[in-house]
């Protein structure tokens, strides 16, 4: 069984900007895999950075759809490190 690359298209310490971007990448047939695990050491020992996991070959498709929805959302998202 081929192994498949899964790449991140967002991420936010926030679980419903998380969910909202799960939820418009799911309706778009494209699967979602969700890492909330510590990231590295850069980050604070109380951040817990949650990220948005595609398969590679969704990658662009799935960067096309969170693009478009920021552009014409009227949602600010959470964009402080």
């Amino acid at each position: 069984m081929e192994r498949e690359t899964r790449v991140s298209v967002f991420e936010s310490e926030n679980a419903s900007e998380i969910q909202l971007m799960r939820s418009k990448l799911e309706n778009q047939e494209i699967p979602v895999f969700v890492n909330d695990k510590y990231m590295s050491f850069t980050t604070t020992p109380t951040a817990n950075t949650i990220r948005l996991m595609v398969n590679l070959k969704d990658e662009q498709k799935a960067f096309e759809i969170i693009d478009e929805f920021l552009k014409n959302s009227d949602i600010k998202m959470n964009t402080n490190p």
